[in-house]
């Protein structure tokens, strides 16, 4: 017996829509759109056209037209900014989800309109099948980036359990490497180069926070490109929580990058009028290789009108926590405050251990005030020292933990963000806190805010100490998501309340370091890890996302409490140069020599911290066997630099390849000079011109492992 279900449905048109097409861009870059389909669909996204090809688009979907193949259906699935699998697109979709019972679980959107504004495309598409609206958002910003978001509304009169919305970027097929950021606590940002001709890429990132593990930032580049030439398409996913990354190659070649949030089961649940906004995917494009790319990314973050540079200089600080850990003694941390201005540290920051029963790192989160057994007399006793001394002051927080031996926890166990019914999962000795919870967050912040309202506090170091485990909120739910948008918010609300306090985010290192949480805060910390020849990689890679002014990079003591390692202080300064320089070592055990030395790097970076926090940050590629890196940094008018070369490991070759030093004026005399560290090498000073510099390049000096030399570059 036949059984037969008949369902009534609009069938995909065989015949192509006549390409309704809009461009956006500027000098920078162009970006033209088809958005006759259901959903906008970029068929160019590079080098900015001229007047004459805007003005004749329709030429470019004439030439880029793709034939129907064999063995596939009719319709010809364009790579959307969200492909729907209801369109014919058999990648992975940029949306997922359906309503009660299973149904409407691939939508099929029509055009509804479209406009230009400025430089921002605003797309309307409607499914009136499934009841879903979607809005999309694509801008070319001033400063070279992408920007692109999407909005899902359901119209519909049944909640929409939503699985997934992201942001898909199509590249070019010439585009044959991918360049990836994996790593782990105290190795965070470590760069993986990969063919990128077949098959897919893919990242989860399941912690609640950013993570250690996927840096959520992918390249596609030409196979020639490099930090200086090639062409470079780029994408990052400016959002501290749950993630996940795509890249793919069709069977028909096309290939794309895909971004977005990643949403548990039931994590996410749209009742009629409501709405999800993607977190915000930023793309890059560059004729002109990564360190291109990468600038374009920088300007992105200094355009922030809270910018910490607009307000004044990166201030050198002081972080107590590999200096005393929880052993805080009031005459002590006095005395490390004096050894600390006496070197011209502008900044005292108190970790970990001031607060509650917080003695060691198994009780106390939650329990925000001033602990009276280590500190009867309150924060002030210390705050005047340090002010007195001329330093800001400043503190450390966890607001989004909280500790099973807490007073917190014994009277509100039902505001941890965990599922009832099961013991929870510990990290650290410690628990999510459920900030979604309204009790919970109004709790914390009253805390906070009392914190910062009787304390002389300039600085705020917030920290995040371990991910998401069955995190669950009130509901029975999945929580991660409404947690990250707790975060945001209480960080937003403290930041009105106390306008003039710069805050830090900190995930144990470099575990939360995107575009969104720089909305908000100041500065990243970039590792747990002090060691010196760790962090020219993590932060030449971490460089590729975000500015040295919000980088944070310490000087730590000579024996690195993370590896072992023991390095010269002129390695450990050469490499703190490049960031918020900042210092985390029990200045009491220096030795006089080691106070001058460490006061000369300081002034160093004073001394240059404007054209390092200003300038054009580039890489270059001076090895094949990355034995050795250098970077630096250009001033925007290219008259002046400060470059770094560094010697990671024993070469293959005895002596070290020339230098060539691009990116300057190549018709424009520079005078080029060593810049002392306090070491004993000496370095005569010499004149060549840009052009010079960039085809023939200098001569590195032969170097032993684990140090670095920076040489000044400037036209007279």
């Amino acid at each position: 017996m036949d059984l037969q279900l008949t369902v009534p449905c609009a069938v995909v048109s065989t015949q192509p829509t006549r390409p309704i097409l809009k461009h956006i861009g500027d000098s920078r870059q162009s970006v033209v759109c088809d958005v006759s389909g259901g959903v906008p669909t970029i068929i160019y996204w590079g080098a900015a056209l001229n007047a004459a090809s805007i003005a004749n688009l329709d030429a470019i979907a004439v030439a880029t037209a793709r034939p129907n193949m064999p063995g596939v259906t009719d319709a010809i699935n364009a790579i959307s900014l969200v492909p729907c699998h209801g369109d014919g697109a058999t990648m992975r979709p940029g949306i997922g989800g359906h309503r009660p019972g299973g149904r409407h679980w691939a939508p099929r959107f029509s055009f509804v309109s479209c406009e230009v504004v400025g430089q921002q495309l605003i797309s309307i598409s409607r499914d009136d099948v499934a009841q879903l609206e979607l809005e999309t958002k694509l801008e070319c910003s001033a400063w070279g980036t992408l920007h692109a978001t999407a909005t899902l509304r359901n119209v519909g009169e049944s909640r929409y359990l939503l699985t997934n919305l992201s942001i898909t970027l199509p590249v070019v097929e010439s585009a044959t490497q991918l360049l990836t950021f994996s790593g782990r606590w105290a190795r965070e940002a470590q760069l993986y180069r990969r063919d990128f001709v077949d098959g897919a890429w893919t990242a989860e990132n399941r912690t609640g926070r950013t993570s250690h593990e996927h840096l959520p930032l992918i390249f596609a580049t030409e196979r020639t490109a490099d930090e200086w030439n090639g062409q470079v398409w780029g994408a990052h996913l400016a959002w501290s929580g749950n993630s996940v990354l795509l890249a793919e190659v069709l069977p028909d070649g096309r290939k794309y990058l895909q971004l977005g949030e990643l949403l548990h089961a039931g994590e996410l649940c749209l009742e009629p009028g409501e709405s999800y906004a993607t977190p915000e995917v930023i793309g890059v494009w560059s004729g002109n290789g990564l360190n291109a790319a990468t600038q374009a990314l920088h300007r992105n973050v200094r355009s922030r009108p809270h910018h910490p540079t607009v307000v004044q200089p990166r201030k050198v600080m002081l972080n107590t926590w590999e200096a005393v850990y929880f052993d805080h003694d009031l005459s002590r941390l006095c005395a490390l405050a004096d050894a600390a201005a006496n070197v011209g540290v502008e900044r005292f920051v108190l970790d970990d251990g001031w607060f509650g029963s917080r003695r060691n790192d198994k009780s106390g989160l939650g329990d925000w005030f001033v602990s009276p057994d280590v500190y009867p007399n309150g924060l002030a006793p210390l705050i005047s020292h340090v002010r007195k001394l001329g330093m800001d002051f400043g503190i450390w927080v966890e607001p989004e933990m909280v500790n099973p031996d807490s007073d917190l926890f014994r009277a509100h166990p039902e505001w941890v963000l965990a599922a009832s019914g099961y013991e929870p999962v510990l990290a650290r000795n410690q628990l999510v806190l459920n900030l979604a919870h309204p009790d919970a967050y109004a709790h914390i912040y009253s805390q906070l805010d009392a914190l910062l309202a009787e304390n002389d506090i300039a600085y705020v170091k917030w920290d995040m100490n371990r991910a998401h485990v069955h995190a669950t909120g009130s509901d029975g739910a999945a929580g991660t998501h409404n947690q990250t948008r707790a975060v945001y918010q209480l960080i937003d609300e403290l930041r009105v309340a106390h306008p003039n306090v710069e805050i830090e985010s900190c995930a144990s290192g470099g575990g939360r370091i995107d575009h969104e949480i720089l909305r908000r805060t100041e500065r990243v910390w970039t590792s747990d890890c002090n060691d010196a020849l760790e962090r020219q990689i993590i932060q030449r890679s971490t460089s590729m996302l975000v500015p040295l002014e919000v980088m944070g990079a310490h000087i730590g003591p000579p024996t690195a409490h993370t590896t072992g390692r023991r390095q010269s202080l002129s390695f450990r300064g050469a490499t703190a140069m490049f960031g918020h320089m900042g210092v985390e070592w029990n200045l009491l055990s220096l030795r006089d020599d080691q106070q001058i030395q460490l006061r000369r790097i300081i002034g160093l970076y004073k001394q240059h911290r404007e054209l390092l926090h200003s300038g054009d940050f580039v890489r270059y590629d001076v090895t094949s066997d990355n034995s050795a890196v250098a970077h630096g940094v250009i001033s925007t008018d290219k008259r002046t630099a400060l470059l770094s070369y560094a010697q990671l490991s024993t070469a293959q070759g005895l002596v070290p390849s020339p230098w060539k030093i691009h990116g300057l004026l190549s018709d424009v005399e520079y005078t080029v000079a060593y810049v002392p560290l306090g070491d004993s090498r000496e370095h005569a000073s010499f004149t060549m011109t840009g052009d010079q510099l960039g085809r023939i390049g200098i001569q590195p000096p032969m170097l032993f492992p684990e140090s670095a030399v920076l040489i000044y570059l400037e036209n007279q």
